[in-house]
C-alpha cells in the first residue's frame, strides 16, 4: 500500500545554521538597513550552499539566505535558465 502521508521537507541543516545560533536580526534588517553583517555570518556557515538552495526552491523573497540578499538571489533567478 503506498504511503500517502505528506511528510515536511527535511529542514535539519538549519540547525547546524550559524543564523540559528545568533538570531535573525541581522538576516532580516529593516528595509534599507545594511546585509553586510549577515553575509560575514554566512560567509563562515558550512552549511550555506543548502540555505542558498532551499531559498532559491522555495522562492524566499525576504532576508538574507545563503549569503544572498533578495536582490541578489532575484538576479541570481533572473539569469538562470
Amino acid at each position: 500500500m503506498p504511503n500517502d502521508t505528506i511528510t515536511a521537507p527535511d529542514l535539519a541543516w538549519q540547525e547546524e545554521a550559524l543564523c540559528a545560533q545568533t538570531g535573525g536580526d541581522f538576516f532580516f534588517p529593516e528595509p534599507g538597513s545594511s546585509v553586510r553583517e549577515a553575509k560575514l555570518i554566512c560567509a563562515l556557515c558550512p552549511i550555506r550552499p543548502a540555505c542558498l538552495e532551499f531559498a532559491l526552491s522555495n522562492d524566499e523573497r525576504f532576508g538574507v539566505w545563503g549569503g544572498l540578499s533578495e536582490k541578489e538571489r532575484l538576479a541570481l533567478r533572473r539569469a538562470a535558465p
